[in-house]
């Protein structure tokens, strides 16, 4: 098919990648503006206009698609530049701009979404992140038929599998990357055949995005909900827990079987300290200190004290 392409990061691009060996014709692409990034904060192109431009494809950055709004010279002239292209459908995945109304009128056959939950569970911008948080034991990705609301569209295809039990939020994206790629190229091929299935009433639930406040960590919280945020949160922001003033990170804990004052060293095991939580605690496995790099917390944390029967503050 004659396609578009709207998306930004890593995991789009990978369904971009896809499009593109299955021999579709990929006309243009869409994604944000190149901005700041990493600890230098060098100007990066988007991982997606990485693959577009390696490609050949060429790639279009308006900061703003609503006409009439603050960015309506960019709007009008991503509008003329769409209209140009002419493509068959439109593809989005993670782009990171609403789509107005004039855009999902565009293409003859639709603006299709991979959005990567088991919708309607989910909706919204951080669906890999909150499943894990939540402590769901399945997710996957929903091929949806674009509309005017947030992930609201009817279904055209949905794939479901298990999460492990040490899932991270990292090795999650890349599961359903690749999910999403391979489908967005099963549903295309299907596209004829596929029937729009409107999103039951039933089990909405809106994935916010990740604000970095949430990563601090809350030792009056139950230890399993802890251990869960901590994976929901790798890479990004990874568990806060300020020691003695130095911000450590806390990255991976297990359950333990100890319970005591909320933030009490239990006890030191091999793998890293056990600390009492609202309810049960945690054994800490792996953190990093400032200017470090991530280790074993018995090694990392050992150098910082915390005796057995002393607080984590």
């Amino acid at each position: 098919m004659r396609l578009v392409f709207a998306g930004t990061p890593a995991f789009a691009a990978q369904a971009l990648e896809a499009l593109l060996q299955a021999g579709h014709e990929v006309v243009g692409a869409m994604t944000q503006p190149d901005r700041p990034a990493g600890r230098g904060l060098k100007v990066q192109a988007s991982p997606v206009k990485q693959a577009a431009v390696a490609a050949g494809v060429p790639v279009i950055q308006p900061e703003g698609l609503r006409l009439g709004g603050r960015f309506d010279a960019q709007a009008q002239a991503a509008q003329a530049q769409l209209l140009a292209w002419a493509p068959e459908v439109l593809v989005v995945a993670a782009y990171g701009l609403i789509l107005p109304a004039w855009v999902l009128a565009l293409p003859p056959r639709g603006c299709l979404n991979i959005h990567a939950s088991l919708l309607p569970r989910w909706r919204g911008a951080a669906p890999i992140q909150r499943c894990i948080e939540a402590g769901d034991r399945d997710t996957g990705n929903t091929i949806m038929q674009m509309d005017a609301g947030l992930d609201t569209g009817a279904m055209l295809l949905q794939e479901a599998f298990a999460l492990a039990p040490d899932e991270t939020t990292a090795t999650l994206h890349d599961r359903l990357a690749a999910q999403g790629a391979r489908l967005i190229v099963e549903a295309l091929a299907r596209l004829d055949a596929l029937v729009p299935t409107a999103q039951p009433e039933a089990g909405v639930t809106y994935a916010a995005k990740i604000d970095k406040a949430e990563g601090q960590v809350d030792w009056t919280q139950p230890a399993a909900v802890i251990e869960r945020r901590l994976r929901a949160f790798d890479p990004f922001p990874g568990g806060s827990a300020p020691l003695a003033g130095e911000p450590v990170k806390v990255w991976r804990a297990r359950l333990g079987s100890g319970q005591g004052l909320p933030g009490t060293v239990l006890a030191w095991h091999a793998d890293g300290p056990e600390l009492a939580c609202g309810e049960g605690s945690l054994v800490l496995t792996q953190a990093q200190r400032p200017g470090g790099k991530r280790g074993p917390a018995s090694a990392v944390l050992k150098p910082l004290g915390l005796p057995v029967g002393s607080r984590w503050a």
